[in-house]
């Protein structure tokens, strides 16, 4: 019984097709309001913009899923979903209509708070941003300055996969009622307001939430966000590739929801396995900050960030500083990273003024100091580091991060132990131009986000 159950549930799936020489023109016509379990609307690449925006509800399964996927062109070039000018289908009713090109959860028509696994994936969506106009149930009207390309608002087991984010307020946001959420595989760029630091490439609050194999990359000319900002309880951050902005990790306190703070996931932060890049004129000298930034100190993360085999480049000719912890309870637990500035090593602080770093078995700049402030009131535990001028890259100047065969970081690594019973294994390394293949340690593992290879390319 159980079986005909479930190859009924299977049947009944429906594949809608949208696009050139499909039965359906436009997201337009796909019938939004009446999704089912294991339902799959397929959006045709076509050589100009959908110019539609939508709310996606529904009750997936982890077998049956709800699934909006595009489907490439003849070069890989992914279906643009354009939020200017863009229309609401008929059918679906829904608030904060002006935050977003695609809003998850929260719909009056149908009414569904909150939906379960949805994936969304193969899609290039923009300009979800206040100097563009939409057509909403109001009329003609301008987005938010909290905009972004897709907005989970609520929701539980959402994935949005090879996805390309950009020319938005945000990028990609999520609201703290979201639960279980995975961001992979996405190039997130060129988003932000201009002079304003409030938007970010990625903004996160919700409980369970993993970033890996995306490229995130330089936000809009002249804003003043970060890479990826994070309120959320149990953030893994891995396998990335993240460059510029104000900050590349933003890691503070969840001020939406006590849920957030009472989720037991929420005093543990996992960030490895990542390339982040700090250019000249991104704003701050500080490659992290985790902790904390509304004041309320109560409500500050005050647990551990594990910060285990990233590789970290800042190309700043004055000081970097590579952690702000917020206050003297934050405490970053770092091993096996590479951290490099092309400056001299006397322009490298580990942190900013409080904190605890407990750092061992990386490589870092001969000559670095613990911070640059005459205030400092923090500590830096370091043992079994290596220090020199250069940790050996393939290529620097063409960004291949990846350690050369006579590089001090080859099998320089160590397992990376969380507690007894949790070690991290690293599977993966970050594949240009985004995604990921497999990390293959050859005798030890090395330090850094990728491994050495016996066959070095000119690219990651």
């Amino acid at each position: 019984m159980i079986t005909s159950l479930c190859v009924s549930a299977a049947a009944l799936a429906a594949d809608y097709h949208v696009g050139p020489g499909q039965k359906l023109e436009s997201p337009f016509e796909v019938p939004w309001h009446d999704l089912q379990s294991g339902d799959t609307v397929f959006i045709h690449w076509r050589d100009k913009p959908y110019r539609n925006k939508w709310v996606l509800v529904g009750y997936g399964t982890a077998e049956q899923p709800i699934t909006v996927r595009g489907v490439p062109g003849p070069n890989g070039e992914l279906p643009i979903i354009d939020g200017e000018r863009a229309t609401t289908p008929p059918g679906i009713d829904f608030w904060a209509e002006q935050r977003a090109v695609i809003k998850i959860g929260g719909s009056n028509l149908p009414d569904i708070e909150s939906p379960t696994h949805i994936i969304v994936e193969n899609l290039d969506i923009r300009a979800a941003h206040p100097d563009s106009m939409f057509l909403g149930s109001e009329g003609l009207q301008a987005y938010s300055d909290a905009a972004s390309a897709i907005y989970v608002e609520n929701g539980l087991n959402i994935t949005i996969r090879n996805c390309i984010l950009h020319d938005c307020a945000n990028g990609f946001f999520s609201a703290y009622q979201s639960r279980e959420v995975l961001v992979e595989g996405c190039d997130i760029h060129s988003n932000g307001i201009e002079g304003s630091y409030y938007q970010h490439n990625c903004y996160s609050a919700t409980r369970g939430m993993t970033y890996q194999f995306n490229r995130i990359g330089r936000p809009r000319e002249g804003s003043r966000g970060n890479g990826l900002k994070d309120r959320s309880a149990g953030l893994v951050v891995r396998y990335n590739w993240i460059e510029g902005g104000n900050r590349q990790l933003d890691l503070v306190e969840g001020d939406d929801s006590t849920d957030i703070i009472n989720d037991p996931r929420y005093r543990q932060t996992y960030v490895y396995g990542n390339v982040l890049i700090e250019h000249e004129g991104g704003g701050n000298n500080q490659i992290l900050h985790y902790g904390g930034d509304n004041g309320n100190e109560p409500d500050y993360r005050k647990g551990v960030l594990y910060f285990f085999n990233n590789t970290v480049i800042s190309h700043l000719t004055g000081g970097t500083t590579i952690a702000r912890l917020s206050t003297n309870a934050e405490t970053a637990v770092m091993t096996g990273n590479i951290f490099y500035t092309t400056a001299p090593g006397s322009h490298l602080a580990v942190l900013d003024e409080s904190g605890l770093v407990r750092m061992t078995g990386n490589w870092i700049k001969k000559g670095w100091k613990s911070s640059h402030e005459d205030g400092f009131e923090g500590r830096v535990i370091a043992s079994g580091n290596i220090e020199g001028e250069s940790p050996g890259f393939v290529d620097f100047a063409h960004d291949n991060f990846r350690p050369s065969l006579d590089s001090p970081c080859v099998d320089a690594g160590a397992p990376m132990i969380v507690d007894r019973t949790h070690e991290i294994t690293l599977d993966w390394e970050f594949a240009a131009p985004r995604g990921a293949r497999q990390r293959k340690i050859f005798r030890a593992i090395d330090l850094g986000a990728f491994e050495v290879d016996t066959k070095p390319t000119s690219v990651p």
